[in-house]
């Protein structure tokens, strides 16, 4: 029963449902930051999220059954059955933090579409490198901050009073914000060479230490995709195998009845 109630749990077309109502629910939970959208139509919001609730822990309660304690070991039931926990938490008055956590709900599609959690497999993967190009990153910010606040925290220090302000100003600056009429060229026309350290700035962030945060994710997707395909080739191999021995014991139980007649 556990293995047909599995194979259920894993056709397409169960999986279709389950990604259909979760876009559902997550349309409602939008619509219910409506105050026209509640007004006109509120009792039929507040059915159709408990509905999606509903279905969600059948979902789950089935996979309890059909797995049992190896439900635990896939990171992704684990996030789903989090993700439904924290949403059957009681949202009376004062919850009001945990009734906008129902939205997490849509967040479950990242653990039923294939596609999105191999985007996700491979963030994960690249979170060591991603952590040194982050560090490298965060030392670029702080030198970059001390220099500021020494060079232009007199004469703006609204933007560069501080480290604090420093920081934030240039991380404005990295993300190419209103940087040059906003920020570079009010500081040029008291520190006439400021271009030169905030141009060198926006080289070293936006255009080298940022592009090999990209460069780290796609060197990781495509391990997983390497990975992936490496799986795909064990199972034919396997399945190839498999036929190909059961080829070999017909053609001996053939060859053994010939010699009998």
């Amino acid at each position: 029963m556990t293995t047909a109630l599995r194979t259920f749990l894993e056709t397409r077309r169960f999986q279709g449902f389950i990604i259909t109502v979760i876009i559902i629910n997550a349309i409602t939970l939008g619509l219910e930051t409506s105050t026209a959208a509640v007004s006109a139509a509120g009792g039929i919001l507040l059915a159709l999220d408990r509905i999606a609730l509903g279905i969600f822990v059948i979902e789950i309660a089935l996979k309890l059954v059909a797995y049992r304690h190896r439900f635990f070991n896939s990171g992704w039931n684990l996030f789903d059955f989090t993700i439904v926990a924290i949403t059957l938490a009681p949202t009376g008055e004062g919850m009001a933090v945990l009734r906008a956590l129902r939205i997490l709900r849509a967040l479950r599609l990242v653990s039923v579409v294939p596609s999105m959690r191999k985007v996700v497999n491979a963030l994960l993967r690249a979170i060591p490198g991603m952590t040194s190009v982050l560090t490298l990153l965060l030392l670029v910010f702080y030198v970059s901050s001390v220099m500021s606040t020494k060079l232009f925290g007199a004469d703006f220090p609204e933007w560069f009073g501080t480290i604090g302000a420093s920081f934030y100003t240039l991380f404005q600056v990295m993300t190419l914000e209103s940087w040059s009429m906003g920020i570079v060229r009010p500081v040029m026309e008291v520190h006439p060479l400021a271009w030169i350290f905030f141009v060198l700035f926006i080289l070293l962030t936006t255009f080298a230490v940022l592009n090999l945060f990209i460069a780290i994710v796609v060197d990781a997707m495509t391990e997983v995709e390497h990975k992936e395909q490496e799986e795909t080739r064990e199972l034919v191999n396997v399945d190839h195998d498999e036929l190909m021995r059961e080829m070999r014991a017909l053609r001996a139980e053939i060859a053994s009845l010939r010699k009998g007649t």
